[in-house]
């Protein structure tokens, strides 16, 4: 994808006035939501979001179609990403803000993520079909054309297919872990991620960092380093965090001077998460902006 100044030449390349609350975690179809970029830019529109942030997993090719929109919608756009990261055997994303989507370091790191999350669906599906009717053309249905295709495309296929009743339900049974037809896809580790996005001139945030129990959280020896290699902040406000973990999660970000993000994660009918659900303060929507160095924001 070319630099961002050739997307978005004639645009106001920075903002002069406050952008507003924001919601800084989305999904297209680009990676597993069900709207398309500009959808999501005109469903925040009508709920009165001042911008958005675009994050789909490990790719930046919906950012185009979303800055188009940005003039009918009235509603800025902040480029985004979610980077797929590993610590150990556990998941961690970090969202990335305002990075030069052809930084090259960048770029290969996620195209290795991408075809790796490509041949892990593929094994995925393989050792579901084993027990359930299901093949590889039942999950490319359910993925819009050069989608990031992963599991939530194949939970949807199973759905399509009548194994489970919803995409949340195909998680919670045949695609949960104890069932032993999932296995891992390449990441990097955490504070390679962070150093990564802002080695592109990014803003890093831990996204959802307190969905599991105080024993799974990130521990501080661990947060500490991501804070050294520059995270800006982490994603408290989120609607799958566990409410029981938000005070300690705020108390970790004043620690170790990070910022508290808010956002909703939305997929749009792949889960239930509400755009807007959650949101970030203008505040700290100004803060990132002013950090970022690799892109642009784009302002209506």
């Amino acid at each position: 994808m070319p630099p961002m100044r050739t997307l978005y030449a004639g645009r106001m390349p920075r903002a002069t006035a406050p952008i507003g609350e924001a919601d800084l975690h989305t999904h297209s179809t680009v990676s597993d939501g069900t709207q398309p970029p500009a959808g999501l830019l005109a469903e925040a529109a009508g709920i009165g979001l001042g911008a958005i942030a675009l994050t789909d997993h490990d790719s930046t090719a919906g950012w185009a179609e979303a800055a188009a929109a940005v003039p009918a919608a009235g509603v800025a756009l902040i480029p985004g990403m979610e980077l797929s990261t590993r610590d150990g055997w556990a998941t961690v994303h970090v969202l990335g803000y305002l990075f030069d989507p052809a930084d090259a370091e960048l770029g290969r790191e996620t195209a290795r993520i991408r075809e790796s999350r490509l041949g892990r669906a593929e094994s995925i599906v393989r050792r579901i079909a084993r027990d359930y009717e299901l093949d590889w053309a039942d999950v490319l249905a359910q993925a819009s054309e050069g989608a990031t295709i992963g599991r939530p495309h194949i939970a949807d296929a199973l759905v399509a297919r009548g194994h489970a009743p919803d995409r949340s339900a195909a998680f919670d049974g045949i695609l949960h872990p104890r069932n032993g037809y999932t296995v891992p896809h390449y990441a990097p580790d955490p504070v390679t991620g962070v150093r990564l996005i802002r080695a592109a001139g990014g803003v890093p945030v831990l996204a959802h960092p307190g969905t599991r129990d105080l024993v799974h959280l990130m521990d501080e020896p661990r947060l500490a380093e991501l804070a050294d290699a520059g995270l800006f902040g982490l994603e408290v406000d989120h609607p799958e965090n566990r409410e029981e973990l938000k005070p300690r999660l705020r108390q970790l970000a004043a620690r170790f001077g990070l910022a508290v993000t808010g956002s909703s994660d939305t997929h749009g009918a792949g889960k239930p998460n509400r755009l807007g659900q959650h949101r970030t303060p203008a505040e700290v929507v100004e803060r990132i902006v002013a950090e970022g160095r690799g892109s642009e924001p784009v302002l209506p």
